[in-house]
């Protein structure tokens, strides 16, 4: 017994330092993968989940244990940071360096359902560890998940039965999809390497179409969803394909029950226990995020979805029956989505928003006629991508929707079907339209709020505004229009009455006629919102009860017509957009936008530089000039100078000194002494005036 335990006590010591290696960590399923091993616990999935053990697992926090995986692995590109929960990460590195990271590691993981070009290096890390294992001081175990398309083209078990399911005792059986030869080959080489069981022990695991947290394949239909900018989503073919599939973070939970229990088994195969088609999963999709309907189109359609790779296209095509009975009987998992995807739509929907950041922005802009809600609001939905809700288009499109409901319709045969509901709906829709018509007569044309709330609020409830978010555009009015409805930000726009009163009265004559801006309706309009705002409960009331404090903006004191000023400090209060970011096409625009400002700069920076060199210049010269004029004035000077004092010398050898020496010299010439100077010396020593 004191054996056993001593035994028991060296495994938990070794399987609590398990380091595992996982290939591009930066990946969609190795990332979530990575992720979900970094906050497990080494060999807690060797105990049975109790129901108060999932309690308590599901109120713990994100904190990884101390006793978790360490998980390290490659990445795709240094260009954006490696996850938080990677101890090391390597990119780009050689061969030897690689291997060499493998062989410090227990646990190796290499995933090859998203990138074809990892299935080479798979099959070249398992040849390589195992030419390594004599030099193994411990077992290493080495997994290597793959896909269920590597059975895509089996046969059925039953040639008359085409719906009993394929499990993991049928492994060798498997035909393989034609574009999934490589993966085949890369399985039938990892069980091949596996045999010394006590030093290297290898596994496959065979995934469905994985889906969860950020959306997997199915992200694309999620987004086309979400976006709202098609009536229906595309089914591609008649959809009645069945698709294995699993959520990602339970192929994860069957990975960390492969490390810590090693099965004897080592084919294994990682699906739910639904048998959805393709049809039932774009159905919810669209029901619970989209405009709630689909369209069945041509399977060669799926080919123009841009963010479809032809290896998602194959999988979204198979037409496969999986049944994972080891995993169920064997492995103790807290399924995410054991049911499947439609079962667990909700939670799905809720984690695909969470990690997209999709969180949708609700704001109402309110203030007194003419301040600039409707503009304002524009802007700011077009910024954030929000449904614009204009009180006056709201209350339209509701009277035409129950008008088109009421209109007689003149169908074919075969429309029996639901025929009593229709007119259920139509005898409603009429009661509804009559009860507006009489409001609007009592009330001299105006709505009651009874039926503005009853629309605003259906309209709120509208797939995209649930989605995106919306700004509501003057409205709430009042306190009681206001208790119906939920707001994230509420921005109070004011200004002075005479400020408002010019604004109007510079408007152009074409855009105030027919609108509330003629003279008579916007004052009544103004002195309405003045009194309506002077009570004890107003609409701001109301918002700062709820600790929604409105953001308070005076636009006559900022001076700017188009509220440029306004926009960028709401932009600033309310946060960055919670989309999917720009488009292509918006960034080719960005891009082209961006550029066009910067030649502007550049051309004006040049511009000005031109005119600073020209102004240098033109100094330079005034300088050269001034001082050239200073030297001539300065020559001159010392010219004159000079002259002047040179006079009373010129007299004075002009009249003591030129007359005998001219003498002297024409003497001198004509004897021709020998020694002129001798003689000229001589004869002015002779005929000095003085001496004589």
């Amino acid at each position: 017994m004191a054996e056993e335990e001593e035994i028991i006590a060296q495994t938990e010591k070794v399987i609590r330092i398990q380091r595992v290696f996982i290939n591009l960590l930066d990946s969609y399923s190795s990332r979530n993968i990575g992720k979900f091993l970094s906050n497990c616990v080494v060999g807690a999935s060797l105990e049975e989940i109790t129901e108060e053990e999932e309690e308590e697992d599901e109120s713990k926090s994100a904190m990884p244990p101390a006793s978790s995986f360490q998980i390290v692995g490659t990445l795709s590109t240094l260009e954006k940071p490696g996850p938080n929960f990677a101890l090391e990460t390597y990119c780009n590195i050689s061969r030897e360096d690689l291997l060499l990271r493998l062989l410090e590691c227990d646990v190796i993981i290499y995933n090859i359902t998203e990138n074809p070009q990892q299935v080479e290096e798979a099959i070249w890390a398992v040849s390589a560890l195992n030419e390594e294992v004599s030099h193994f001081e411990k077992r290493k175990v080495f997994i290597l998940v793959s896909t269920v398309m590597t059975w895509a083209r089996s046969k059925p078990l039953d040639p008359d039965d085409s719906e009993i399911p394929f499990t993991e005792e049928d492994y060798r059986r498997r035909k393989h999809h034609p574009n999934f030869l490589d993966h085949i080959n890369a399985e039938k080489m990892v069980l091949k390497y596996g045999k010394n069981v006590r030093k290297f022990t290898t596994y496959v695991v065979a995934a469905g179409l994985q889906y969860g947290v950020e959306g997997g394949i199915l992200h694309s239909f999620f987004k086309i969803a979400w976006l709202g900018e098609v009536p229906a989503l595309p089914v591609f073919g008649d959809g009645t394909n069945v698709i294995p599939a699993i959520h990602v973070l339970d192929l994860a939970a069957v990975i960390q029950n492969v490390i810590d229990h090693v099965p004897k088994l080592h084919y294994l195969v990682a699906v739910d226990e639904s048998v959805h088609t393709l049809e039932d999963l774009v159905k919810c999709i669209s029901k619970h995020t989209g405009p709630g309907k689909i369209q069945k189109v041509p399977k060669e359609n799926a080919f123009l979805t841009k963010d479809l790779t032809q290896e998602d296209i194959d999988h979204l095509l198979v037409n496969l029956r999986m049944e994972t009975l080891f995993v169920k009987e064997n492995f103790n998992i807290r399924w995410v989505a054991q049911a499947g995807f439609v079962e667990n739509i909700n939670t799905i929907l809720k984690e695909y928003k969470q990690s997209q950041g999709l969180l949708p922005i609700k704001i109402c802009i309110l203030g007194p006629p003419a301040v600039g809600k409707s503009s304002i609001a524009e802007v700011l939905s077009k910024y954030y991508k929000l449904q614009h809700v204009k009180l006056k288009e709201v209350v339209s499109e509701a009277v035409a929707k129950l008008e088109a409901i009421v209109a007689p319709k003149y169908g074919g045969e075969g429309e029996e079907e639901g025929e009593e509901e229709e007119e259920e709906n139509v005898d409603d829709a009429q009661e509804l339209l009559d009860g507006i018509k009489e409001s609007m007569e009592q009330n001299a044309g105006r709505l009651e709020d009874q039926y503005i709330i009853r629309f605003i609020k259906e309209k709120l409830k509208s797939m995209p505004c649930k989605n995106q978010g919306y700004i509501l555009d003057g409205f709430p009015k009042t306190y009681d229009q206001a208790k119906d409805l939920f707001n994230q930000f509420v921005c109070a726009l004011d200004a002075s009455d005479e400020f408002l009163k010019e604004r109007v009265i510079n408007l152009p004559e074409s855009f105030v006629a027919g609108t509330h801006y003629s003279q008579d309706r916007f004052l009544r309009a103004l002195s309405n919102y003045r009194d309506i705002n002077t009570e004890d409960e107003t609409v701001f009331n109301y918002f700062d009860e709820l600790e929604i404090h409105p953001i308070h903006i005076d636009v006559g004191k900022l001076e700017d017509a188009q509220n440029k000023l306004a926009i960028k400090r709401l932009i600033k209060e309310i946060g960055k957009p919670r989309n999917y970011g720009l488009t292509d096409e918006e960034k080719a625009e960005e891009e082209r936008r961006a550029a066009e400002e910067l030649v502007a700069r550049e051309a004006v920076e040049e511009a000005a530089r031109e005119r600073q060199e020209a102004m240098e210049i033109a100094e330079k010269m005034a300088r050269w000039e001034e001082w050239s004029k200073r030297l001539e004035e300065v020559k001159r000077e010392e010219t004159e100078l000079l002259e002047a004092q040179s006079i009373p010398l010129r007299n004075y050898l002009m009249t003591y000194v030129m007359p005998t020496l001219m003498r002297g010299l024409n003497e001198c010439c004509k004897v021709r002494p020998e020694d002129p100077v001798d003689f000229l010396a001589e004869y002015l020593f002779r005929n000095n005036p003085e001496t004589q």
